[in-house]
């Protein structure tokens, strides 16, 4: 059937109700009211599967715990299952001393007895009674008068006092006496005060503190806008007698979707106590929600007497106890409240943080409390344990505002306007054609693969080390830019001289210019055909709350062709390090990466004996076929390098037996020419434990033979520890390998060594090196012991005396 073209035909508006000097209106929140859950009890009995009795001390543990004082937990009348839950949490001591357990029953002798037994033993209980006043229940579902309705109420009120003070004198239960008018919001007004009247006096020891008696007045179904449950509030609360004794009770429901406000209204109305459940379960659209009103107050600086710090850890409790979920959209617990996805409201959210930020820095200096102010966030989502990562979340009505401020949390990067834009253009392009949320991982992972920021994400290129030096003489190199951020630097220029990949292959480039940066690019040019000038360059700090040794800073530069510098199209680039002048070339390799993305053909190195295809591989084959050497994969590469500046010295070519007579020079392997270090002749002993001392006769530089002696864990730590008598600084093993050559009475063992040193010179100034050594020997341990000295006698040591 439709909806009816005038549904006055089969609806009635409520009636309003006569109050013209309300206060309310003009009143303001000042302080919490009492709260009171009654999750386990009318959160229950709306559940398909009402909980079992471990769910509900769960549950009951987790609401005290979240600073509840009074907690219906039982219709103890209506099963079994809920009077032995409440005899439960009695008899094995769950409740705390200060909370109030409540428990419901309607106005039935029966039923009040069995209530009462129920409690009988606790501390703190309140007895709450009910039965309706509206006139469809009394004439329809009871056929009852107002006067026998208000009988029913006395008479059994009167029961109440007789059995809950016979408790007390047989258990020393303390009793707190409620009752309901149910449906208060469709009974008569001034009937609803009459009942209370009748009920009051039939109890007939109302008194102050905790003697008030409860009077709960629900809005059992939500018939009317929340202004009117305000005026029968304060209607009741004018003309009830003796009101210091009462606690006037709130029992919102949310038929209309306004229990919230219905709730809000009547405590400012003069309620002083409110009744809901967590997250807003209950009958039919279900009761209030505590939560939501708790932090309402919060978010006005009010104290609400109610901790939700973990407020996830209560979502979980409360959604694992009752089988319903929290909406995503649902006030200050959804996984969605704290997130925009809005161009606009992230760049508002992103503004806000870095101006409160600033803000916050002069309050603490003046001592000022830090307020809270942030675009489209009402309450700081630490506040309740959550943090800012879903604050801004990613799709196709993102902005660059937004998509920055991830990339500032996650990776902090303080990304430079024009970089935003393009990076978005990214982002944008991603979400049209998958047209989903982008997630965080997702973001980062496009800015990663964009600009080939990490050790997973490396483009073609990649810088495997450098040095920068100045140059000799006088002329300074002219700018390469209007914005070159090294044209100012000084008068003399620098050289790049480093290995870069490319392709997998290492080469070894060089280039000058006015700074690291453009000396790089020079090096670019030069060697690989690469041609590009920056355009836009910035820096910051990060991680520089350390202010110390690990502060890093990051460059941002924008690479265009040298041949147009108005370009349209550029390529930026990001580069991250301790020192800054690796972070600037990281970020010219990130932005030429960038550029060579497309496969763009760079020019190759020729070596000398496989021409355009030889790399660190190469070069191992040929020192394992005609030494018999394997090298380690990190000294493959050294060597390789090696290779190719012999290579760049002979124009490109260089034979096998040339390698290999390289290998052999550079190494000083199977050489019989002086050394600085030589060993005569060596001893080793077994300590105690797995320690050895190692003593020997060495000759250092040519001079007479010295007999040193040392102890470690092994045979070279003893051998570190002898020489670091005779040597300043520190020696120390970064990189160890040991393989065996020939087979049967003709095998050797073959050592690798990597060998750092690391001195001080007088300044204070540490310097720190690090060299290869390989040796061979039909012993082991002779084999090592020459490694490492082949290794010193390519170090520049500082011997003692």
């Amino acid at each position: 059937m439709p909806m009816l073209p005038d549904p006055a035909q089969k609806y009635k508006p409520y009636t309003p109700l006569n109050l013209p000097n309300r206060q309310w209106p003009s009143k303001t929140f000042t302080k919490a009211p009492i709260w009171l859950s009654t999750d386990l009890r009318d959160g229950n009995q709306a559940l398909v599967n009402p909980m079992t009795i471990e769910q509900k001390t769960n549950f009951f543990k987790e609401v005290v715990k979240c600073g509840v004082k009074q907690v219906e937990v039982a219709y103890p009348s209506a099963s079994d299952t809920d009077f032995a839950f409440v005899r439960g949490l009695i008899e094995k001591n769950e409740i705390p001393d200060d909370v109030w357990i409540q428990v419901l029953t309607p106005a039935r002798e029966d039923l009040i007895r069995r209530t009462i037994d129920s409690v009988a033993g606790a501390k703190l209980a309140i007895l709450h009674m009910y039965n309706a006043t509206s006139p469809t229940f009394r004439n329809v579902v009871f056929r009852n008068s107002k006067e026998q309705t208000i009988e029913l109420a006395v008479k059994h009120t009167k029961l109440v006092r007789e059995l809950t003070e016979e408790c007390t004198q047989k258990y020393g239960t303390k009793f707190i006496y409620e009752y309901s008018p149910e449906t208060f919001t469709q009974t008569e007004p001034d009937f609803a005060i009459e009942v209370c009247e009748a009920v009051k006096k039939a109890w007939g020891k109302a008194g102050l503190g905790d003697e008030r008696i409860i009077f709960n007045l629900p809005s059992t179904v939500e018939i009317a806008p929340p202004n009117h449950y305000a005026d029968q509030i304060e209607n009741f609360c004018n003309k009830i007698s003796e009101r210091e004794k009462i606690i006037v009770s709130l029992h919102p429901h949310n038929d209309r979707g306004t229990g919230i406000a219905s709730a809000e209204l009547g405590v400012l109305a003069g309620g002083d106590r409110i009744e809901g459940c967590f997250f807003g379960n209950g009958e039919r659209t279900g009761n209030v929600d505590l939560v939501n009103l708790a932090l309402n107050l919060y978010t006005q600086g009010i104290r609400p007497n109610l901790d939700f710090s973990d407020l996830q850890n209560t979502i979980d409790v409360v959604t694992a106890c009752n089988d319903l979920p929290v909406p995503a959209r649902y006030p200050y617990a959804g996984e969605l409240v704290y997130t925009a996805f809005s161009g606009s409201h992230q760049d508002a959210i992103k503004k806000g943080f870095e101006a409160q930020r600033a803000r916050h820095e002069e309050c603490r200096a003046k001592g000022e409390p830090l307020m809270w102010d942030i675009p489209y966030l009402p309450i700081d989502p630490a506040d309740l344990g959550q943090t800012y990562e879903a604050l801004i979340r990613v799709n196709s009505q993102s902005g660059k505002g937004g998509i920055a401020y991830l990339i500032k949390q996650h990776l902090h990067l303080d990304l430079p306007r024009k970089m935003q834009v393009a990076f978005y253009q990214v982002v944008q392009e991603v979400s049209d054609r998958e047209a989903r949320e982008m997630t965080v991982d997702d973001i980062t992972s496009i800015f990663r693969r964009a600009y080939h920021f990490g050790s997973s994400y490396k483009g073609r290129l990649s810088l495997r080390n450098f040095k920068i030096s100045a140059l000799s003489g006088t002329e300074k190199p002219k700018p390469t830019s209007d914005t070159d951020p090294e044209s100012e630097e000084d008068d003399s220029q620098r050289r790049f001289d480093g290995t870069v990949s490319v392709d997998g292959t290492y080469r070894v480039i060089r280039g000058s210019g006015n700074g690291p940066l453009s000396a790089l690019l020079n090096a670019l040019r030069t060697h690989l055909d690469l041609d590009f000038a920056i355009r836009e360059y910035s820096e910051h700090t990060i991680n520089d709350v350390d202010e110390g040794e690990n502060a890093r800073a990051a460059t941002y530069v924008e690479l265009v062709p040298a041949s147009d510098r108005k370009a349209t199209q550029s390529w930026w680039g990001v580069g991250v390090d301790s020192d800054i002048a690796r972070s600037g070339l990281r970020a010219v390799l990130s932005a030429v990466n960038s550029a060579i993305a497309d496969g763009r053909e760079i020019s190759e190195l020729a070596l000398g004996f496989q021409p355009k295809s030889s790399g660190p591989e190469d070069v191992a084959s040929v020192i394992v076929n005609q030494l018999g050497l394997e090298l380690p994969r990190k000294f493959q590469k050294t060597f390789f390098e090696v290779v190719q500046r012999k290579a760049l010295e002979a124009g490109g070519e260089i034979s096998i037996n040339g390698v290999t007579q390289l290998f052999k020079d550079t190494y000083n392997y199977q050489n019989e020419g002086p050394t600085k270090v030589a060993l005569d002749s060596f001893k080793l002993d077994h300590l105690d434990g797995h320690r050895r001392a190692l003593s020997g006769s060495f000759t250092f530089f040519g001079g007479s033979p010295r007999t040193i002696s040392g102890s470690g864990n092994g045979p070279l730590s003893s051998l570190l520890a002898a020489l670091h008598t005779q040597i300043f600084g520190t020696l120390s093993i970064r990189d160890y390998w040991e393989h065996s050559i020939g087979e049967g009475s003709e095998v050797r063992a073959a050592s690798y060594v990597e060998l750092v040193y690391e001195v001080e010179d007088e300044a204070s100034k540490k310097s720190k090196s690090s060299a290869w050594g390989v040796a061979t020997d039909t012993d082991i341990t002779a084999s090592g012991v020459k490694a490492v000295l082949n290794a010193l006698n390519d170090l520049e040591i500082a011997l003692k005396n």
